[in-house]
C-alpha cells in the first residue's frame, strides 16, 4: 500500500476517524456480529460510546465522500443497529453555497454563452445547496421558469481521490481482517463509486428524468421535471422549475383542508409500477426529494440515483411485495431464500422462523408506524445473522420503502399501505401478464422454436447413431445408486418411445410432401394416420408419466 505525500491528509483524516471508532462498543458489537460471536442479550443501543448523532456529525466533518458513504451504509442493517441506520438515512449535506461569481463562470464555460444571453433572469441566491452541486432559479429567454443545477468545481476529483484512498485501505483490510471480508468492504466501496459516478454525470440524470417522466405519464397527480437539453451538459443541468414545497414543509392546515389520500395512493401505485413493470426506479425518494406543488401534484425530483431491476428480479420483488401485503411470513421467507446465496453454514430453519415472526408482529400496522420498509431492513439483518446473503436488490427495495413510509406518514398517517400494495400489485401483475402475451413479445419464443425444429433431426440422428454403436451414455450426479438403477430401464423406455414418436412425426411430415390418392381431410392419408398415432402415443406417454409413474409423484 503506497502512501504518497499528496495523500497524507486523506490518510490522516481517515485514520483519525478509525482511531475514534475502532475500540468503541459500536465497532466491537459489529465485529462480533460479523464473526458470529454476538451475545443473545443485545446491548442497549443507548450505551454505545458514540451516539447516532455523533456518528453523523463526524461523517459530515470528514467531507462529502463520507456523507455519501454514510447514506449508503444506511441500507446495510447487517452492519449497524436500527437507530444508527435511521440517523444515517436522514444524513444530508450541510455545506456552504458556491459564490455566484463561480456559478456564472461554470455556466458560461459549459454552455459556451454568457449567462445574461442564456437567461433573462438568474437568481444569485441558490434554492438548495449540496455536496455535489447547488440549484438556482432562472428564467429562459422564452419566459419559461427553470431550475439550474450547477456542479461544484473540482468535486469530481475530490470524490475520486477519496475513493482511491478508501479503495487502497479496503483492499488492505479485506486481505488481513476477517471482519472486512465478512462484510465485503471492497464491494461496499465499489457500489459507492458506481453511485457517485452516476450522480456526477448530469447528462445521465437528464436522461433519467426523461425516462421516469415517460414511464409515469399516465399518473395525472404526479409530475417529473423535464430537462432542457440545449441548456444542459455533464456539469450543468437545466430543467423545468417545480413551484412547490418539500413534503416535510407542508403545514398541518393544508393537510386538514385537502384530502391527500388519492395523492398518496397514486404515489404508491407509481412506485410499484417502477419496481414491478418498468424495472427503473427513483431510488432516493427521501422527503426532501418529494415536493407538493401549488397545483396539488406530487413532484419527484433529483434523479441522480436510480435503481434498475432485471425482469427476473422484478418478478421476485413482486412475489415479495404480495407476500408482505398478505402478511404471509412463510411466503416471504421462500421468496427471500430464492433470491439469496445459501451455504452449509446457513441456518435456514431459524431464518424462516424469525421472518415469519417479524411479519406476524407487524400485521395491521399503519403508515404512521413506518413498518414496511423497516421490516425489510430487519429481514436483511436476520439473513446476515443466519449466514444468508440476500440479493442487494432487497436492500434497495428496503431503502425505497423506508423513505416511502416516512412520506406517507407525513401526508396521510392512517393510510393502509399493506392494502394499497395488495390492490395495486395484483393490478400491475395482470397488466404485466397481458403485455407479455402480445404477439411482438412472442417473437423470441418463435425463434427458439424455429431453432429447435432445425436442429432436431441432426440431434435425433446423433442419438440414434450413438444407440446403434452402443455409445449412448447418461451422466447422473447422484448418491442413491439403487434409485438410479431402478429407474434406468424406465428412462430408457421413455427415451425409446419418445424417439419413435419423434420419428413418426418426422416421417409423417415427409409423407405430406408425397402426392397420394388416399387422403384424409384433403391431406395424404398415410401421413395423417402417422400424425394421429404419434399424437395418441404422446398423450398416453404423458398420462403414464404424470398419473401412473410413482417416481413422478413421490420422488420428484
Amino acid at each position: 500500500m503506497s502512501v504518497l505525500p499528496d495523500n497524507l491528509l486523506r490518510y490522516q483524516k481517515f485514520f483519525g476517524f478509525m482511531l475514534k471508532y475502532w475500540n468503541s462498543d459500536l465497532f466491537t458489537q459489529t465485529a462480533a456480529s460479523a464473526l458470529g460471536d454476538e451475545n443473545n442479550d443485545e446491548k442497549d443501543e443507548a450505551d454505545y460510546d458514540q451516539t447516532p448523532e455523533e456518528l453523523v456529525d463526524d461523517l459530515k466533518q470528514m467531507g462529502p465522500t463520507y456523507i455519501k458513504l454514510g447514506q449508503l451504509l444506511s441500507t446495510r442493517p447487517d452492519l449497524l443497529p436500527d437507530n444508527y441506520l435511521k440517523a444515517l438515512a436522514s444524513l444530508q449535506d450541510d455545506v456552504p453555497s458556491i459564490p455566484y461569481s463561480e456559478v456564472s463562470k461554470i455556466i458560461e464555460e459549459e454552455l459556451g454563452i454568457r449567462i445574461s444571453k442564456a437567461f433573462s433572469s438568474f437568481d444569485e441566491e441558490p434554492l438548495a445547496s449540496a455536496s455535489i452541486g447547488q440549484v438556482h432559479k432562472a428564467t429562459l429567454r422564452s419566459g419559461k421558469p427553470v431550475a439550474v443545477k450547477i456542479q461544484r468545481p473540482g468535486i469530481r476529483k475530490k470524490f475520486l481521490d477519496d475513493l482511491d484512498t478508501l479503495k487502497e485501505l479496503a483492499e488492505f483490510t479485506v486481505k488481513h481482517t476477517q471482519v472486512a471480508r465478512k462484510y465485503a468492504f471492497d464491494d461496499v466501496l465499489a457500489e459507492l463509486r458506481r453511485i457517485l459516478l452516476q450522480e456526477l454525470d448530469y447528462l445521465r440524470e437528464a436522461q433519467n428524468l426523461i425516462s421516469l417522466g415517460g414511464n409515469l405519464k399516465e399518473f395525472k397527480h404526479l409530475t417529473v421535471p423535464q430537462p432542457i437539453p440545449d441548456y444542459s451538459t455533464s456539469k450543468v443541468l437545466t430543467m423545468e422549475y417545480i413551484d412547490g414545497k418539500k413534503i416535510t414543509s407542508i403545514s398541518p392546515f393544508k393537510k386538514l383542508e385537502n384530502d391527500l389520500s388519492p395523492l398518496v395512493d397514486e404515489l404508491v401505485e407509481a412506485y410499484l409500477k417502477q419496481i414491478i413493470t418498468d424495472g427503473f426506479v427513483h431510488a432516493d425518494p427521501h422527503p426532501g426529494n418529494i415536493h407538493l406543488t401549488r397545483d396539488h401534484k406530487i413532484a419527484l425530483i433529483d434523479l441522480g440515483m436510480v435503481a434498475k431491476f432485471t425482469p427476473n428480479m422484478q418478478e421476485r420483488l413482486l412475489q415479495l411485495l404480495i407476500a408482505l401485503s398478505q402478511d404471509d411470513g412463510e411466503a416471504c421467507a421462500d421468496v427471500l431464500l430464492n433470491m439469496s446465496e445459501v451455504d452449509e453454514i446457513s441456518d435456514v430453519k431459524n431464518f424462516r422462523k424469525t421472518v415469519n415472526n417479524l411479519v406476524m408482529d407487524s400485521k395491521d400496522q399503519m403508515a404512521k408506524d413506518m413498518q414496511t420498509g423497516r421490516l425489510l431492513i430487519q429481514m436483511n439483518r436476520v439473513a446476515a445473522e443466519n449466514g444468508i446473503h440476500i440479493s442487494v436488490e432487497v436492500n434497495i427495495l428496503g431503502k425505497i420503502l423506508l423513505n416511502m413510509d416516512q412520506i406517507i406518514a407525513v401526508l396521510e398517517p392512517e393510510f393502509d399501505l399493506r392494502k394499497a400494495v395488495r390492490t395495486h400489485a395484483h393490478k400491475l401483475m395482470r397488466a404485466k401478464m397481458y403485455k407479455e402475451l402480445k404477439p411482438e413479445n412472442l417473437f423470441s419464443v418463435a425463434l427458439e422454436t424455429k431453432k429447435l425444429t432445425e436442429n432436431l433431426p441432426e440431434r435425433l440422428n446423433k442419438i440414434s447413431e450413438a444407440l446403434a454403436k452402443n455409445e449412448f451414455s447418461i451422466k447422473v450426479n447422484a448418491f442413491d445408486e439403487k434409485r438410479f438403477t431402478d429407474g434406468f430401464q424406465k428412462i430408457a423406455n421413455r427415451i425409446t418411445l419418445g424417439l419413435i414418436i419423434a420419428a413418426m412425426i418426422l416421417g409423417a411430415s415427409l409423407l405430406m410432401m408425397v402426392p397420394s390418392s388416399f387422403t384424409i381431410f384433403g391431406y395424404p392419408g398415410l401421413a395423417i394416420i402417422f400424425f394421429f398415432i404419434a399424437a395418441i402415443g404422446g398423450i398416453l406417454l404423458s398420462y403414464i408419466i404424470i398419473f401412473k409413474d410413482e417416481g413422478f409423484n413421490q420422488k420428484k
